[in-house]
């Protein structure tokens, strides 16, 4: 395996993992924009560009598009987030010229206004779908309420409103200023001569607007505050809870994951054991989200609406005494053990490995081998994890509760 790197003339940064002994090629446009970047005018316009790319150019239309990449059995699909919209697919490596010269090209759509219009029903009837998800809503509001008055606030998909009243042309606007060769990273994995790579950005990319878009990533100072949506005819109460975690670009991030699994994993955690496996609730789970400059500790918690007081006050005493004891010897080997699985098994395939690749490079600009995060985490200590909760102590600050609740008990 190896890596190579290059930032074209444009800004355009390209990163690769070469490695011939797999059977696959995986690559993703990583794009620094999303619902963060967003002013509130145009709130949902960067998950809104993700379907448009898809709608093609002047040379290739959405069937086009559509029918080529099912032509060479491309796995191909797009997610946008408050920080990255990502465009990706993994191809078999004589098939990758073809899908990413269609890549590179509906990156720079036509934005048709037919198009437009017609897409915008389609984001519509999104936001109301996922209205009806408890636990989406549920996030969404969190964020709303962790980060008011910080961008990470922002809602991915916008309103009803917003999006209602979204003009073709301030999204053009949008895409001209965001979508910058500086303001995107291709990663690719897998089976590919570096070469190539290079041929292949050179002929396809290299043409792209120069430029980059500045992002404020001061660290949020969240006050916190309690959030209770009564949604009629439900019969769970779904609480999302939130504390400030250390940012994307901190060392103490890999203490945090560790944390967090031992903490809140959907097994054999202990928040498992306390809460899932003696049946009071459904889902008790505790998971780190980063971002560039802020970030959090998230609970989820889902149980009947006559156990949510107990349910809290149980993840409170947890909290409290992780808090103040730390966590013993035993569940750090064994959490290390667990990790380690999981980066290894995802890693055997480039699609695996494309995710962390481009985030490594998109949020520090550095690159890091399975044996980097292996190493990493074997060598991390009981005294990383005190370390971590001084700094940033496990809480519930943000709460947001969707059920039959009109109120959470005291």
């Amino acid at each position: 395996m190896k890596f190579e790197q290059e930032t074209l003339e444009n800004g355009l940064k390209v990163v690769a993992e070469l490695n011939p002994s797999v059977h696959s090629v995986a690559f993703g446009f990583f794009v620094r924009t999303g619902s963060r970047d967003e002013s509130l005018d145009v709130s949902g316009v960067s998950h809104f560009l993700e379907h448009m790319v898809f709608k093609g150019t002047e040379k290739y239309s959405a069937e086009d598009v559509n029918r080529i990449f099912d032509e060479v059995g491309a796995n191909y699909n797009a997610s946008t987030s408050e920080e990255v919209t990502l465009f990706y697919a993994a191809v078999l490596p004589e098939y990758l010229p073809i899908a990413f010269e269609m890549f590179s090209s509906i990156l720079y759509p036509s934005l048709r206004d037919d198009d437009f219009n017609m897409e915008k029903q389609v984001i519509l009837e999104e936001i109301g779908m996922y209205d009806d998800m408890p636990t989406f809503t549920a996030y969404e509001k969190l964020m709303q309420t962790h980060f008011a008055g910080h961008p990470l606030s922002h809602s991915i998909l916008g309103s009803v409103e917003s999006i209602t009243a979204l003009k073709a042309e301030q999204m053009r606007e949008y895409h001209e200023s965001h979508y910058l060769a500086g303001n995107i990273t291709l990663a690719i994995a897998g089976n590919v001569q570096w070469s190539t790579v290079a041929e292949l950005t050179k002929k396809h990319c290299s043409h792209w607007p120069t430029g980059e878009t500045a992002r404020d990533t001061t660290e949020a100072q969240p006050t916190g505050g309690v959030l209770v949506l009564p949604k009629s005819g439900a019969l769970q109460e779904h609480v999302a809870q939130m504390s400030p975690a250390p940012a994307s670009d901190s060392p103490l991030r890999f203490a945090a994951d560790v944390l967090t699994t031992i903490v809140g994993d959907d097994a054999n955690s202990r928040l498992y054991w306390e809460l899932i496996e003696s049946g009071r609730a459904e889902a008790a789970e505790l998971s780190y989200n980063d971002y560039d400059g802020s970030s959090g500790y998230m609970s989820f918690l889902t149980c009947n609406p006559e156990g949510v007081r107990e349910n809290l006050d149980a993840i409170s005493a947890i909290y409290e005494e992780v808090n103040n004891n730390g966590v013993t010897a035993e569940e750090l080997e064994q959490t290390k053990n667990k990790i380690a699985s999981r980066i290894v098994l995802r890693s055997e395939r480039p699609m695996g490995r494309l995710s962390t690749l481009g985030s490594n490079w998109v949020y520090r600009k550095e690159y890091r081998s399975v044996e980097d995060d292996l190493a990493t985490l074997q060598n991390l200590t009981l005294q990383d994890i005190r370390e971590l909760l001084e700094q940033y102590p496990l809480g519930q600050l943000s709460t947001v509760a969707i059920g039959p609740l009109e109120s959470l008990p005291e």
